[in-house]
């Protein structure tokens, strides 16, 4: 992991004729999707509003890697995976600033999916950590690159390639994104999951083969050297050159793609709700038409729908206002590096929507506290029926 931790999380530097072709020639880098935890942190020690006095502050961040602490241990013993996580919350209800309230205005960051740190039984054979099921975690948030069903843990955007030093960087590349022909009707960049019964990508990977002329797949296989979907400029590529790009489920409800695919202009077309629907709540308006396709799952399972036809369905003038709303969207997707730049932004970044968002959780927790309420009350209960709405207007039971 040295190389992706470099440049405060970001990666190596893109700076190849290649790569300039596709992207631009600053601010690109081979970004892995578990780094946000240290991406996020340095943004954090750059945060104007920081304050040493703890009394004064409205929340405190807990910098810990969560994500990259668990990962060296997932194969291990329970124990080992669970030690740092209770070590940390041992540590955290010690301090002064714990008791102001009791962990409510503490948060983390998680690269990874919450689930990951949510495991339900102590069996060896059981995946991830318990981190976010301790007593002490209870009272706190995770800011995770997927949330589980659980109220405190709440989902902000993947690590993308692109992090601009300069707002007229992002301006440049919007525009760039606005006038790109696209040769393909729609892409698929991914591999197939033969042993799950749950997932679709076989039959995403027929129809794209069976249909050239309108779709564009690539493979993701090999090793790390081998495989075109570790290259920045294979995936963006791909997607610029795509009207509609395929995100399925995979491994986890979420993908990084979804947001590769919106840098890209390229509109993202959805099978699950919780791949984005009921994810980024902070980021994604409610009227999931306007930025997206959906195709349900259960309709491509039984060949109901063929994805060509569904997409070819999609009139012009929808597909530009769909592609127009995505461009919009690229400016609070991005983890920027404004170090270096003298001008305030006309733009809020996704740590600064992050934050901002966090912030005006803490303070609906401190009012409650003030008005003599219970704060906890649904600060991190299981939450399963936020979203009976959409799952019945997308025919999921």
């Amino acid at each position: 992991m040295c190389a992706y931790l470099s440049n405060g999380g970001f990666g190596t530097k893109l700076e190849d004729d290649n790569s300039k072709r596709v992207l631009m020639e600053n601010s690109w880098f081979v970004t892995d999707q578990f780094t946000l935890e240290v991406i996020f942190h340095n943004r954090m020690k750059k945060y104007e509003c920081l304050t040493n006095n703890s009394s004064m502050a409205s929340a405190i961040f807990v910098s810990y890697y969560a994500g990259l602490d668990l990962g060296q241990y997932l194969f291990s013993n329970i124990s080992v995976r669970d030690y740092s996580a209770r070590k940390l919350v041992e540590i955290l209800a010690k301090r002064s600033e714990w008791k102001t309230m009791w962990g409510r205005d503490h948060f983390m960051i998680g690269g990874r999916v919450a689930w990951d740190f949510r495991r339900q039984r102590d069996e060896e054979d059981d995946w991830g950590s318990k981190l976010m099921l301790l007593p002490e975690s209870n009272n706190m948030t995770l800011l995770s690159v997927e949330s589980s069903l659980w109220n405190n843990d709440i989902s902000i955007p993947f690590p993308t390639y692109f992090h601009p030093s300069k707002e007229s960087e992002v301006f440049v590349w919007q525009e760039r994104m606005r006038k790109r022909e696209r040769s393909y009707l729609f892409s698929f960049a991914g591999a197939p999951r033969p042993g799950s019964n749950f997932s679709i990508r076989s039959e995403l990977v027929n129809q794209c083969k069976s249909s050239p002329k309108h779709c564009n797949f690539m493979g993701c296989y090999g090793s790390s050297m081998t495989n075109p979907c570790e290259s920045p400029e294979k995936v963006m590529g791909l997607f610029q050159n795509s009207i509609f790009c395929l995100q399925p489920v995979g491994d986890a409800y979420t993908r990084r793609s979804t947001f590769d695919s919106i840098l890209a202009g390229c509109i993202p077309v959805f099978f699950h709700p919780r791949t984005a629907y009921t994810q980024y709540q902070w980021y994604f308006q409610k009227n999931y038409r306007k930025y997206s396709v959906f195709i349900s799952q259960n309709d491509i399972k039984e060949k109901r729908v063929l994805i060509s036809d569904k997409l070819l369905g999609v009139s012009k003038d929808q597909v530009m206002k769909m592609r127009e709303e995505i461009i919009g969207m690229i400016p609070k997707v991005v983890y920027g590096d404004w170090s270096s730049s003298r001008f305030e932004r006309k733009f809020e970044d996704a740590f600064d929507v992050a934050v901002k968002g966090m912030l005006e959780r803490v303070e609906k927790v401190r009012k409650k506290i003030i008005d003599g309420e219970d704060p906890s009350e649904g600060f991190s209960n299981e939450n399963k029926g936020g979203y009976d709405w959409l799952w019945k207007e997308l025919g999921f039971k």
